[in-house]
């Protein structure tokens, strides 16, 4: 369970390495040797999700607000993403990738998921990632200069806690695969501690003044909104979830979170 990691270990060394244990397995970053692998340690690492999420989030904006000041928007948006998916090994693109793939060219519920774990990608997948990848750079792109490191930074974690979500309440139908071992369900405390993680950057931005409150809840409800309607799809068409099931609403959520703040603006008329 949760704290056989490192059971020697004294409690606040057991949560660092679960936590280097995600972003491990979430991200391209180094980790201490010291932190070791075992499967069992990746269930409970899951809570550390969002907080993966929040590096990746604070790269993406790093390099976001340092190309602003050299190149136009565009380019520091599409940067910025570069960034992100590099940082992640293009893990959660992948996920979305099969989802589409998978849920557009299956009917019965074996047949989709034979077609998610294929490794090769179809027109779906090619036409759903691109679309996807091209609606983050378009609204991301109409945000004002000053605001693109903050929405990413709120952005990434946030998504990270809804697909956390699937993990707390939903069943994994598959018996293998890379994130089977993640994904054996997990505790309420887990979640809240992950819920918690994912809300805190967008909670702090909004407290120091940085981002209107609006602005944060308008990208909240979209970002709930698409992961209700994936919910939703899931349990309707397998009955559960997969680990690409957490990718692909990882990758909608963020973007969902983009346009619910640029439509917050737009309806608004705010300047770009």
């Amino acid at each position: 369970m949760a704290d056989q990691a490192g059971a020697g270990d004294a409690w606040p060394v057991r949560q660092f390495r679960l936590f280097f244990i995600a972003l491990q397995f979430f991200t391209r970053l180094p980790v201490p040797r010291w932190v070791g692998f075992r499967e069992e340690w990746l269930q409970p690492s899951a809570r550390f999700f969002p907080l993966t999420g929040a590096l990746v989030g604070a790269f993406a904006a790093l390099v976001a607000w340092v190309a602003g000041w050299m190149l136009p928007a565009p380019l520091a948006v599409l940067l910025s993403l570069v960034a992100s998916v590099w940082l992640t090994g293009a893990l959660h693109e992948d996920g979305f990738a099969d989802v589409c793939d998978g849920f557009g060219g299956g009917r019965e519920p074996a047949r989709v998921l034979a077609i998610m774990k294929d490794s090769r990608i179809g027109v779906y997948g090619a036409v759903g990632i691109g679309l996807l990848l091209a609606t983050k750079c378009m609204a991301l792109i109409y945000l004002p200069r000053g605001l693109l490191p903050l929405v990413l930074l709120a952005a990434h974690p946030f998504s990270r806690a809804l697909a956390a979500a699937l993990m707390w309440r939903m069943d994994y139908v598959r018996a293998e695969g890379k994130s089977a071992a993640m994904a054996r369900g997990m505790s309420a405390g887990e979640f809240a501690f992950a819920a918690i993680s994912g809300l805190l950057p967008l909670a702090a931005l909004i407290a120091a003044g940085l981002l209107d409150w609006r602005q944060g809840l308008a990208g909240v409800v979209v970002a709930a909104l698409c992961a209700a309607y994936l919910v939703r799809l899931f349990l309707r068409r397998i009955g559960g979830y997969t680990g690409d099931c957490l990718g692909a609403v990882q990758q909608l959520t963020e973007t969902g979170f983009y346009l619910g703040v640029v439509g917050y603006a737009f309806s608004n008329q705010q300047p770009y």
